[in-house]
C-alpha cells in the first residue's frame, strides 16, 4: 500500500495513535486531524514516529465545524474516522459527547461526500453501540454485529457515552447509505494495552485503578480487547475489498475480578483489590462472536498478554510509581 495518501481523524488519541504508527509501517502518507497541532503534549509521540517525518502531516480541525475535515480529506483514498470523546464524568451530555460524537462524524462523512479520491470511509465504533439494549449478558449469551444498543434504554439508564456512539454510528450507516459512501465500522470493547501518547485515557485508567492501592474492584463485566488489534483491524478493514459493515472486537468479556486475577499471577507482590465495590453478587462474563473479525485477518491477543503489556507501559510512562 506503499504511496497511497488516507488520513486519520482524532490523531492524538489512543487508538488513533496506534492506526498511524502501523499505517508509516506500511508506507501510506497519513494526514491527521489533531485539535492543538501546537501543543507538543497531543504531537511530540506521533512527529517520533518512524516515517513521520517523511509520510505525516498533522492539520487542525474542529468535529463541530461544518467544512473542518474538507482539506484533511482532500487527496484521500482512506479515512479513518476515529475522533470521538470517550469519558463517563459529564456535566452536559450533549455538548460534551453527543455532539462532538454525532456532528463530527457527520461533517467528516460530509467532507468525504465532496471527495471523489475516497474510496472507503472506516469508523471507530464502539460495543457500547451493540450490546446495550437491555438484554440481560450472561455466560450464555452470545452478542453479535447484528445487535444495536438502543438510544431509549441509554437515556433511561443516562448512559450518555454509550448513547453518542450509538447514535454517531446509526447516523454514519444512514448517511453512508444515502449518498453512497463505502463505510465499514470497527465496535471494539475497553481496549487496553501499551500506550503511544503521554496522557492518561479512560480505558487504561481502568487497569491503573486496579494496581495503584485501590481498596475494591468494580463488581463489573466489561468486554476487553488488545489496542494493536484493534488498530489493525482498521487498516484491513480500508484494505480488503470483502470487508463490508460492522466488525465487533472483544477478545474476552468478563469480570473485573477476573482482570484482578490475571494481574495476581503476574505480579503477586502488588497489593491489589481483594473485594468488589458492592455486596452484589458478581456480574457475570458474557460470549461475543469473533467470527467476522477473524475473517478479517485478526488473531486476537489473548488478554494475559494484554494487561501485562498495559501495566508494563503505566509504568514506563510514570503513571504506575511502584515497583514491578
Amino acid at each position: 500500500m506503499a504511496g497511497k495518501t488516507v488520513c486519520v481523524t482524532g490523531g492524538a488519541g489512543y487508538v488513533a495513535s496506534w492506526i498511524i504508527k502501523f499505517l508509516l509501517q506500511r508506507g501510506y502518507t497519513v494526514k491527521a486531524s489533531v485539535r492543538y497541532p501546537d501543543d507538543p503534549k497531543k504531537t511530540n509521540h506521533l512527529l517520533a514516529l518512524e516515517g513521520a517525518k517523511e509520510r505525516l502531516h498533522l492539520m487542525k480541525a474542529d468535529l463541530l465545524e461544518e467544512g473542518s475535515f474538507d482539506a484533511l480529506v482532500e487527496g484521500c483514498e482512506g479515512v479513518f474516522h476515529s475522533a470521538s470523546p470517550f469519558y463517563f464524568d459529564c456535566k452536559d451530555p450533549q455538548a460534551e459527547l453527543i455532539d462532538p460524537a454525532l456532528k463530527g462524524t457527520l461533517n467528516v462523512l460530509g467532507s468525504v461526500a465532496k471527495t471523489p479520491s475516497v474510496k472507503r470511509v472506516v469508523l471507530t465504533s464502539s460495543e457500547a453501540a451493540v450490546c446495550f439494549n437491555g438484554t440481560p449478558l450472561t455466560p450464555d449469551t452470545v452478542i453479535d454485529e447484528t445487535w444495536w444498543s438502543d438510544p431509549d434504554y441509554c437515556r433511561k439508564n443516562q448512559l450518555w457515552y454509550v448513547l453518542s456512539k450509538t447514535l454517531a454510528e446509526s447516523a454514519a450507516w444512514k448517511f453512508a447509505k444515502e449518498k453512497g459512501v463505502d463505510l465499514v465500522s470497527i465496535n471494539p470493547t475497553c481496549i487496553i494495552g501499551p500506550l503511544l501518547q503521554p496522557t492518561l485515557n479512560t480505558s487504561t485508567a481502568n487497569i491503573l485503578n486496579l494496581i495503584n492501592g485501590s481498596e475494591t474492584f468494580p463488581n463489573a463485566t466489561y468486554g476487553w480487547v488488545d489496542v494493536k488489534d484493534v488498530a489493525n483491524a482498521h487498516i484491513l478493514a480500508f484494505e480488503k475489498p470483502e470487508a463490508n459493515g460492522r466488525y465487533l472486537m472483544v477478545e474476552r468479556g468478563c469480570n473485573f475480578s477476573e482482570i484482578v486475577k490475571i494481574l495476581r499471577g503476574l505480579y503477586p507482590h502488588l497489593k491489589l483489590p481483594e473485594k468488589p465495590s458492592d455486596d452484589k453478587p458478581l456480574t457475570l462474563s458474557y460470549q461475543a462472536s469473533r467470527k467476522r473479525t477473524e475473517s478479517l485477518g485478526i488473531k486476537f491477543t489473548p488478554i494475559e498478554q494484554t494487561v501485562k503489556e498495559t501495566v508494563e507501559s503505566l509504568k514506563e510512562k510514570g503513571f504506575f510509581k511502584g515497583d514491578l
